[in-house]
């Protein structure tokens, strides 16, 4: 019985006085190594906590109080959540004007950008030239220049009018009207389609010739292969861009602070989500009551992401599906 028992004992791996050293030496390494990748890392790690999840927590802790960043913060509670969702007319203006701004600039962007990358990737000369200037928009769209020129262009002496009256037709203030000033804003937007025309045209570019010179030999026409080959197989990029669209479009502040005037005008016709956050807590100092909208705009953009994943699963077709 005893014999038994010692066999079936763990036996300790015996460590010859050699290994230990060497043992000794690998941790040793190990341990400067990690310190080496942490101290290059600090820079990010301090600028993680300190500008990133530091300000995350205190905008929570903010959106349940009382503060005008001159007295110290009152406690309230939900009350800032209550007041916006019962009391403010102007919070429901500035979510009906966004979530208009969203659905109709963001499927219009993308089928621009689409149709212009469809016909840079029909072997045009000078195509680098072309991704280029199709691009630049998309690096000025968010400067105060463009939307400076934006304004000048749609007003009542702007080119868009003076085009018209060569026509015969008188045309309005585009941004001084309640029926148009959104409109204008879209339609920059739209302009700034640079972005995901040229990761369609890589996605483009990804797609197998063969597949058209078989849909061809089917009897396919040009529309045939585009709605049978080309969209099933740039969905995935489709569902990108979708995505980054919408999350952009839902923070859209510049265009609208800039040609409204900073107001949302005319009538709060643009008054975007955004430019209204940015007024009550920098012109009514109310930054409590700001910090509750910011957190209510990342639950919108969270669930607008979280429904677009869920229904990627009936249309999106990646090419390692069975």
């Amino acid at each position: 019985m005893s014999s038994s028992v010692s066999e079936m004992a763990p036996v300790e791996p015996v460590v010859s006085p050699e290994t230990r050293p060497r043992r000794r030496k690998a941790v040793g390494i190990n341990a400067r190594q990690n310190g080496a990748a942490f101290l290059f890392l600090s820079p990010w790690l301090i600028g993680l906590v300190c500008l990133t999840l530091g300000p995350i927590l205190a905008s929570f802790y903010l959106s349940l109080t009382q503060y005008d960043m001159f007295t110290p913060p009152q406690w309230l509670g939900l009350d800032n959540y209550v007041k916006m969702f019962t009391e403010d007319g102007r919070y429901y203006q500035s979510l009906r004007v966004t979530f208009t701004y969203v659905a109709l600039s963001v499927p219009l962007k993308l089928a621009f950008a689409l149709g212009v990358a469809m016909l840079l990737n029909r072997g045009l000369k000078g195509l680098g030239f072309y991704r280029s200037v199709y691009y630049l928009p998309s690096l000025l769209g968010g400067s105060v220049a463009v939307a400076i020129m934006w304004r000048q262009v749609f007003a009542y002496d702007g080119i868009i009018n003076q085009i018209l009256l060569k026509f015969g037709i008188d045309g309005p203030s585009w941004i001084t009207s309640t029926d148009y000033a959104l409109y204008t804003l879209v339609a920059l937007a739209v302009w700034q389609f640079g972005s995901p025309m040229v990761i369609f045209l890589a996605g483009l570019k990804q797609i197998p010739q063969d597949i058209y010179d078989a849909a061809e030999v089917d009897g396919a026409g040009p529309f045939r292969k585009f709605f049978s080959v080309t969209l099933p197989l740039l969905t995935p990029i489709i569902f990108f861009n979708f995505v980054m669209q919408i999350i952009g479009a839902f923070q859209a502040f510049t265009p609208a602070y800039i040609i409204s005037g900073g107001k949302g005008g005319p009538a709060d016709a643009t008054l975007f989500y955004t430019l209204y956050l940015y007024e009550q807590a920098f012109t009514n100092f109310q930054m409590g009551y700001a910090s509750a909208m910011a957190w209510v705009l990342v639950a919108i953009i969270g669930l607008a992401t979280t429904l677009s994943f869920q229904s990627a699963r009936y249309w999106v077709h990646y090419g390692d599906e069975r």
